[in-house]
């Protein structure tokens, strides 16, 4: 094993490893440090695979990448990330748009799509902490999710166009002003949003991108007399600092010199594709290219900036046609880092698809004049240079596909769980009606009110979204508590409904693809699998695997399997869960344990949003403000000129007016919610973040409406 030169990372070990953990660690760091380039921890549901990699990121003391196949589940792992390594920089990297239309044409219709998108300014934050961090500190973990392979901003201009401040330094308001408009802050009059600023009598405010703070510079006879941190809602101060470093807005930034010459090579390149579209005939595309480009030409040389800057990105960078572009692998220091694919079986084909349909559509947009051809060098990496790029990788997933067990120099298998908990036991039943037989749906009721009874949930699967719904329906006639939940249901109420079947307000829970709904329920004791023979992504191998593995933590754990025919695919799920079932059963044999259901606290998010804020809401649809200061005494801050005390207690001042009371409510209610939702993006909790942002847009609705 490396020797380490003083740990980075700390791991808060809540408890030690068991099971075959031990040996799964000892045998991925044997792996990473014999040079192994690939490998797979193939880890059974419910075994602790991002514990195991954990102790793998302490002790092999490198700064790690953690991909995911989407946002969720990307959160999911920094949260817990950030539970192991409470002193590291574990960050969160995933794409910034809430809505996404690239830009596109169909000749076929001689339509065009102009990009249209909705930037997250939260999530647009934390990929600007996690680029930071990559390059100020060392003990760095990033969970990102395939948004990683597209194109960033070079790192080495991003850190080289950093603002230093610091007390005392020779500097005016002016200065600093332009200072901060050359890497891309934006002025404004209004609120202070991540990226602007605004200038008031001799000082400075602004807030940078990477942390929801607000800077206040004072300056006094040429010098910066004062730096101080404040927090942006509550207008408190943080603290005074002697310095600071700033860095651009925006990834994607070139300075002066490279800016020139950037702009000529784009100049250049517009007259060479506007000789070949003239040469093929082609003068609409020529008349189109020639006004677009020159249109982000003069934006680039007077502001820097342009609408689609990332379409010039090869030439801003100075880069070769067809050379990679810049991602958030190139922020990783060239000394080396550990890639951790998690998911693999899901992320792997995401990741290799990427370029294939980005580059179809660009070529289009090259092709009819609406982008010059080096906008096809902004794109996310092939997958031969992702896989350049990212040095020694660990994938893991309970159903590796075929590309990662034939990459892998080694596969290392966690199958015990530490909890004792065994596979559960799988049974193949008929479909097809037969005599004294009633066929899937009679058979799994009959099956589930016993497990109902014992005081258990059931899950069933079914191939459609009709056919949840209708066996949900079905169900409810025959006096079964039960509820369908697939994709159309929205957020909120896809969370109670989980909640309201946890707690047992539901029994049965009919699904389409319950894999994706981010499960954990150790309640579950028996799933069925409707049309188990039906080929298809519903049933394949991993598929059924994976689904098998959600009744793995309750200890009496049953799937039965509906299907006339065994198929291939059940077949294979079937023999290697009783290999795994066989395993972990002379395992607990031979340690003489006894497998326990896990206990898992019931959680229920809209309770909380009820508890935290349901009050809040009370109090403003009432407009009462002593209700409101009963509520939140603490939160609420008054204007004291329009108090009084009498008697003791808080009153209005009769001067106050009933509008302006309630107008007063609405704005002390948005600012208590901002705060809110700021402290659910910085714990990762999106959800609540969601909500909280749809409540504040509801009031301040509600508040321009009533000032109007």
């Amino acid at each position: 094993m490396q020797k380490n030169q003083g740990n980075i990372f700390k791991l808060n070990n809540p408890f030690e490893p068991a099971g075959d953990q031990p040996e799964a660690i000892s045998k991925l760091l044997q792996g990473l440090n014999k040079g192994m380039q690939k490998q797979t921890l193939l880890g059974a549901t419910g075994t602790g695979k991002t514990f195991t990699m954990a102790n793998v990121i302490a002790q092999y003391n490198k700064p790690t990448l953690v991909i995911a196949h989407n946002k969720t589940l990307a959160a999911q792992l920094a949260q817990e990330f950030r539970g192991f390594f409470p002193d590291a920089a574990v960050h969160y990297f995933v794409s910034y748009y809430d809505y996404y239309q690239p830009e596109a044409y169909m000749p076929a219709s001689d339509t065009y799509i102009e990009k249209d998108a909705s930037i997250n300014k939260e999530i647009d934050m934390l990929r600007h902490a996690s680029t930071q961090a990559l390059l100020t500190r060392k003990d760095v973990i990033i969970v990102a999710s395939v948004s990683c392979i597209y194109g960033l901003g070079s790192p080495e201009e991003y850190e080289k166009v950093n603002l230093k401040l610091e007390v005392g330094m020779k500097l005016d308001r002016l200065t600093l002003m332009k200072k901060l408009i050359e890497i891309h802050f934006e002025r404004t009059n209004a609120d202070l949003a991540p990226g602007t600023f605004r200038s008031i009598g001799a000082r400075v405010e602004f807030m940078p991108v990477s942390e929801s703070v607000m800077y206040q510079v004072e300056f006094l006879g040429g010098k910066i007399s004062q730096i101080t941190k404040i927090d942006p809602i509550t207008s408190e101060i943080i603290k005074k600092e002697n310095n600071i470093f700033i860095f651009p807005a925006k990834h994607f930034i070139t300075e002066d010199v490279k800016k020139k010459k950037a702009l000529v090579e784009i100049k250049k390149e517009l007259n060479a594709q506007l000789k070949n579209f003239e040469k093929e005939g082609k003068l609409l595309e020529a008349e189109r290219i020639k006004r677009r480009t020159n249109y982000d030409l003069a934006m680039i040389k007077e502001i820097g900036y342009c609408n689609g800057i990332e379409n010039y990105s090869r030439h801003l960078s100075g880069k070769e046609e067809g050379e990679p572009p810049e991602t958030l692998l190139s922020y990783f220091p060239k000394t080396g880092f550990l890639t951790i694919i998690d998911e693999s079986h899901v992320t792997l084909p995401q990741l290799q698809g990427m370029y294939a349909g980005d580059a179809s559509r660009k070529n289009t947009l090259v092709e009819y004049g609406f982008r010059l051809p080096s906008a096809k060098d902004n794109r996310p990496l092939k997958y031969d240079e992702f896989s350049k790029c990212i040095g020694q990788v660990i994938y893991t997933s309970a159903t590796p596909s075929e590309k990662e067990r034939t990459e892998s120099e080694q596969i290392v298998e966690q199958i015990i769980r530490p909890t004792g908990l065994v596979d559960p036991e799988t049974i193949v039943r008929g479909v097809s009606e037969k005599e004294n037989y009633k066929g899937q749906i009679f058979d799994f009721i009959s099956e589930a009110e016993k497990t109902i009874t014992k005081g258990f949930r059931v899950l069933a699967t079914t191939l459609t979204k009709k056919m949840a719904e209708d066996l949900s329906l079905y169900l409810k006639d025959k006096k079964i508590k039960a509820e369908y939940l697939h994709s159309d249901i929205k957020t909120m109420e896809r969370i109670k409904i989980l909640t309201q079947f946890r707690k047992g307000e539901i029994d049965i829970l009919v699904g389409v693809n319950l894999l994706r709904e981010g499960l954990d329920l150790p309640e579950v004791a028996l799933i069925g699998i409707l049309d188990a023979d039906k080929a298809g992504f519903l049933r394949s191998e991993t598929s059924l695997i994976q689904t098998i593995g959600r009744a793995a933590r309750n200890s009496e754990g049953k799937v039965i399997l509906y299907a006339d025919i065994v198929t291939d695919a059940m077949e294979y799920a079937l023999n290697e869960t009783k290999r795994r079932r066989d395993i972990q059963l002379a395992y607990n044999k031979k340690h003489g344990i006894t497998p326990k259901t896990i206990m898992k606290k019931i959680k229920d998010i809209t309770e909380e949003m009820e508890s935290e804020h349901g009050k809040v809401v009370n109090a403003e649809l009432s407009l009462d403000l002593e209700v409101f200061k009963k509520a939140y005494a603490k939160e609420l801050k008054l204007d004291k000129s329009k108090v009084t005390k009498k008697n003791g207690k808080t009153e209005v001042k009769l001067h106050m007016s009933d509008e302006e009371r309630s107008n007063l409510v609405y704005e002390k209610i948005i600012k208590i919610k901002e705060r809110e939702m700021n402290k659910a993006v910085k714990e990762l909790d999106f959800e609540t973040a969601a909500i909280l942002r749809d409540e504040i847009g509801v009031l301040r609705l509600r508040l321009e409406k009533k000032e109007k």
